[in-house]
């Protein structure tokens, strides 16, 4: 066996050297190769989305460091917009037995404004714990009316104890943590109450919104923050004691906001954190939010901090043994599982009401450091009106640059280019900011964010004579975190010189080697000549790797990819991570990298992941830029692609190894950039032409050095 390969087959074990008819198969006729990818996908309504938490404190905050950025880059908040003048507004008012009601709104970012309501005690001797409240899908939200029929039921289930609470549960939490001593904003969802700039479903879910990274979600978690902002701003709130606590959405943003800031100091995510459902809205769904975790995770983030968390008869209600204890199992690791608590009441179906506020009164009176004498028992009370609650009025209208989606995108679009362009270098150490914040953002999008690609297992299937001088291998290569098994062919000389390895990937899989009647390729026998060995293998759902009903695509939701790609890799990022994983798995001392039809942007992206031992990585992009695609169904739909500056700008992180792009036609000067300033910056080794190679002119190049 050459020396070139021998590091490659170490420990690989043989099963069998049958020869096919056709020499670029390995499977038998019939046979299908189990990849745990061709299953069905992972939807936000699967029974049981699971999560094995790390055993040591060490392995968990290396995980949580990468959940945190994978929470930010979903949530287009990787790097964060800058924090523009909130310019608040408070007026209107209103007096009640032991606290006051104000009306308020600002702006989270130039034209977008954030409503809601400050529910303040009449009384304060000096400061007081801030407590922030988002609402969930309740209709009419902070103006929610259960109306009397449905309140007196409440009631009558042991639900509710006075009429006022059941009709208006929603306002009846800030009313008694407000009588408790805190002081409350409650703000509204975008496109619900006095925030209707935005549709709540609208404006966020179409293919340039994905690849930019901007959704309803990633909005709404920075209004949190900047409500989080104002909040702390109030003279008379203590900013080291701060609560966040929301029903179902309202969970979701809790749990969401404190996973991200480091603010809050006690949570209460009501109805929602569990195993089964994840968020049914738009506006709690991302691309790449729980690819490889769930709520439990996101919620775990808060660790060691204290956090206790309600269930019902909904998706929660398994929350004590599933969920739960995964939680208290990370507490754990701090020495803090008394900080942690969930609860199920089986006999309430999707609530946040008074049993489960009072759970909530008693955990924040602890843990907030609230006076002894703060009652935890909610007392009947005069409810305000919507007249009361509402924002805007004709002395407060609503501002004239007030936006909508459109324009909030436009913003952000302008942000998130300028940050792009200033992340770009100038000399060889700005590489290394570029590749925390690039880098960082590429590992999450093709999988290699919480894992290394060490875990492969390689398995020889035939190893036969091709010709009187050809050595064919055939294998696969499984990825064991991930269940991907790759189907692969080596070609060889026995005698060859052993110069190096090329791995040759194509969208036609093994099968492009090979011409009529399963002859080698002219060009593929100049390199074996030239003492080279050659690598095909078939990528995600191309040659043998299709499966029975596969087509060239996933099935991609048609309302949001974020239902799709929050809880699934990409189809491109799964085949960008099969040629880094075939790449990983050759041992050799010098590989070359080569891209041709479609699976040159596949081995270009690979390439600005993979070490120093690829010499050589030459590509045909066909004029390829993300700005064309105009359809999330799109094979090559990258989620956020265009966020970290479109194709040049991934490829950027290939910087400085020597790289060779054809087909560069017709490319955004702007997605050209990243590239050029990068190589420019590291006196790197780059050659373009605006033409694809042709397969000749690509071996002439590896020949030739």
């Amino acid at each position: 066996m050459p020396k070139v390969l021998f590091a490659l087959l170490l420990g690989c074990s043989f099963l069998s050297t049958a020869t096919a008819a056709d020499p670029s198969r390995i499977l038998n006729e019939g046979e299908v190769l189990k990849d745990a990818r061709l299953g069905p996908l992972r939807t936000l309504n699967d029974r049981y989305h699971s999560w094995t938490p790390p055993e040591t404190k060490e392995d968990w905050e290396r995980e949580a460091e990468a959940v945190r950025v994978q929470l930010l880059v979903s949530n287009g908040l990787w790097p964060m917009p800058p924090k523009t003048p909130l310019n608040p507004v408070i007026h209107g008012t209103v007096e009640r037995d032991g606290y006051i009601i104000q009306r308020v709104f600002f702006e989270s970012l130039p034209g977008h404004y954030v409503t809601g309501s400050i529910f303040r005690p009449a009384q304060l001797d000096g400061k007081a714990p801030g407590v922030l409240c988002p609402h969930g899908h309740w209709a009419n939200s902070r103006f929610y009316d259960a109306g009397e029929t449905e309140a007196q039921k409440l009631i009558d289930g042991g639900g509710e104890k006075y009429l006022s609470g059941a009709r208006h549960h929603i306002q009846a939490r800030m009313v008694h943590l407000a009588k408790m001593g805190c002081v409350v904003f409650h703000y509204d969802m975008v496109g619900y109450s006095d925030s209707t700039q935005i549709g709540h479903r609208e404006g966020f879910t179409d293919v340039q919104a994905g690849l930019w990274l901007q959704n309803a979600m990633g909005l709404q978690t920075w209004n949190s923050i900047r409500a989080l902002d104002f909040l702390c701003s109030l003279p008379e709130v203590d900013t080291t004691r701060i609560g966040v606590t929301g029903a179902s959405g309202g969970g979701t943003q809790t749990f969401m906001l404190c996973a991200l800031d480091p603010r809050p100091t006690v949570a209460f995510p009501a109805v929602m954190v569990s195993t089964a459902m994840q968020g049914g809205c738009i506006c709690e769904n991302a691309d790449y939010l729980r690819v490889g975790i769930n709520n439990v995770t996101i919620a775990a983030l808060f660790a060691p901090k204290p956090m206790a968390l309600s269930g019902a008869n909904d998706w929660t209600i398994d929350i004590e043994t599933k969920g739960y204890p995964e939680l208290q199992q990370i507490y754990g690791l701090y020495g803090e599982r008394d900080k942690v608590y969930a609860k199920c009441y089986p006999q309430f179906g999707h609530n946040y009401n008074y049993v489960s506020r009072r759970m909530m009164y008693e955990w924040f009176k602890t843990h907030l450091g609230l006076p002894d004498d703060a009652p935890v028992e909610e007392a009947d009370f005069h409810p305000a009106s919507r007249a009361e609650l509402t924002v805007f009025d004709a002395e407060h209208p609503l501002p004239g640059n007030a936006t909508d989606a459109a324009g909030v995108r436009k913003y952000l679009t302008e942000v998130q280019t300028q940050q792009f362009v200033e992340l770009l270098p100038e000399e060889a150490d700005d590489m290394q900011e570029y590749r925390r914040v690039i880098g960082s953002a590429t590992r999450l999008f093709f999988g290699t964010h919480h894992s290394s690609l060490d875990e492969l297992n390689v398995e020889i299937r035939a190893n036969e004579k091709l010709d009187e001088e050809t050595q064919l291998i055939k294998g696969t290569i499984e990825r064991k975190a991930t269940g991907a098994n790759i189907p692969f062919l080596i070609l060889t000389r026995e005698h060859g010189e052993g110069r190096s390895v090329v791995i040759w990937a194509d969208d036609k899989g093994k099968a492009s080697l090979f011409g009529e009647e399963g002859s080698l390729r002219a060009e593929i026998k100049k390199l074996l000549d030239g003492g080279h060995a050659v690598i095909a293998f078939d990528p995600f759902l191309t040659g043998e790797l299709i499966g029975a009903e596969s087509t060239d695509r996933l099935p991609v939701n048609e309302q949001y990819s974020g239902y799709t790609y929050g809880y699934n890799k990409p189809t491109l990022a799964n085949r960008v991570l099969d040629v880094m994983e075939v790449a990983a798995g050759t041992k050799a001392g010098r590989v070359i990298l080569v891209g041709t039809g479609q699976a040159g942007l596949w081995t270009l992206l690979a390439r600005g992941q993979l070490d120093d031992r690829i010499a050589l990585t030459i590509v045909n992009l066909d004029g390829f830029s993300f700005s064309k695609i105009n359809s999330t169904s799109d094979p090559n739909f990258l989620p956020g692609a265009l966020r970290y500056g479109g194709v040049g700008g991934l490829a950027a992180l290939a910087a400085p190894h020597a790289l060779v792009i054809g087909g560069w036609r017709e490319i955004p000067e702007w997605e050209r950039s990243g590239l050029a300033r990068s190589y420019q910056a590291t006196q790197g080794k780059l050659q373009t032409q605006e033409e694809n190679f042709t397969r000749e002119q690509i071996v002439e190049m590896i020949l030739g050095r």
